[in-house]
């Protein structure tokens, strides 16, 4: 079960990809639903519309929701793979934001006409990319009111994504210093809110001279903004020097190269640090939560992270919907500006 920070998303946020989507409310039996087909020989994948039946709602747990506006998030062709998911046809589009036209007899948490926002499982028969879908209500929650519609599918899976991070698999307080790697990235601008919001100091990397200038704007103040499109600056010590010396407590990698240059292919050479100097800049009792899922650590590695107490986690955005315990379900959160307003915002 899962809680984010609803402030995050009232601030900045840089490079979501959404749209709204159009609805018709007629009796119409069929309706278009985008989908993509990825072909037996090669990885080409080619995207087709195709005609779907609008189906009222016959499970009781579950919610028929109009699609206001949808996210374009990247399809992981290689996941479905591995869970044994592949089709022909797989449903584009998977966060959604909408209203419920109608519940199934056991839905306890929604009535027509609220306004929701969610992430459909991976198995989902319906695409995002529709004029209606049906879907579990535990993969909903309500939409604060103050929130646009393409704001709420735009944000909810890097914020899913940004809390896990900091929040359950870094144990995030107040006081506590913090490294963001490429902050001006979708993940790492809701990350640096967060963490703004717990009372943490932060560190954030920027990966061009624009997104350097975009991190110099938060308020309040990221502490030190590294750039490393140049080459020049060093992550290590720059986060060394911050901290007098004690390293980081958490750091929210973006990325790692794994080996030295001259075996790491050519796109993993830009911009990204290598794992010895996550290591290095790591504290005492230290957290690294990385995205790289094909992290290997030598001994040597596993040595220096043991004589420091520290942990290493594996930041996958999907767990929520694998998980037979979690179910992909989300409970609400109740938090307060700085301004004392009260914002309700559930994942």
């Amino acid at each position: 079960m899962v809680d984010v920070i609803s402030a995050c998303i009232f601030l900045h946020f840089h490079g979501s990809k959404s749209l709204e989507v159009p609805f018709h409310r007629d009796s119409q039996m069929t309706m278009k639903g985008l989908y993509f087909q990825q072909s037996s020989t090669s990885e080409e994948v080619t995207f087709v519309f195709r005609d779907r039946e609008n189906l009222p709602v016959t499970e009781d747990n579950y919610v028929k929701l109009q699609v206001k506006a949808c996210a374009l998030s990247q399809i992981n062709t290689k996941l479905l793979a591995e869970m044994k998911m592949e089709k022909e046809f797989f449903p584009v589009g998977r966060e959604v934001a909408g209203i419920v036209l109608d519940v199934g007899s056991k839905v306890s948490f929604f009535q027509p006409d609220d306004e929701v926002v969610g992430i459909l499982p991976l198995d989902s028969e319906d695409p995002g990319l529709c004029e209606a879908v049906r879907v579990h209500e535990h993969y909903l929650v309500h939409k604060p009111e103050k929130v646009t519609w393409t704001e709420a599918a735009g944000t909810i899976r890097d914020g899913l994504r940004a809390y896990t991070a900091l929040h359950y698999l870094s144990h995030l307080s107040p006081g506590k210093s913090v490294l963001i790697m490429d902050g001006a990235g979708a993940l790492g601008t809701i990350a640096i809110q967060l963490a703004h919001h717990r009372g943490a100091k932060v560190i954030s990397t920027a990966c061009s001279l624009e997104d350097k200038q975009f991190l110099e704007r938060f308020r309040p103040p990221i502490a030190r903004v590294i750039d490393v499109s140049n080459g020049k600056a060093h992550v290590t010590d720059s986060c060394l020097e911050e901290t007098g010396g004690l390293g980081v407590d958490i750091v929210l990698d973006a990325g790692v190269r794994l080996y030295s240059k001259d075996d790491e292919p050519a796109e993993k050479l830009q911009l990204l640090p290598h794992k010895h100097d996550i290591i290095t800049l790591l504290g005492v009792g230290g957290h690294w939560v990385t995205t790289e899922e094909n992290l290997q650590l030598d001994p040597p590695d596993s040595h220096c992270l043991f004589l420091k107490g520290a942990a290493v986690a594996f930041l996958n955005d999907e767990v929520w919907n694998l998980s037979n315990v979690q179910q992909g379900k989300y409970l609400s959160t109740y938090f307060k500006r700085r301004d004392g307003e009260v914002i309700n915002w559930c994942f």
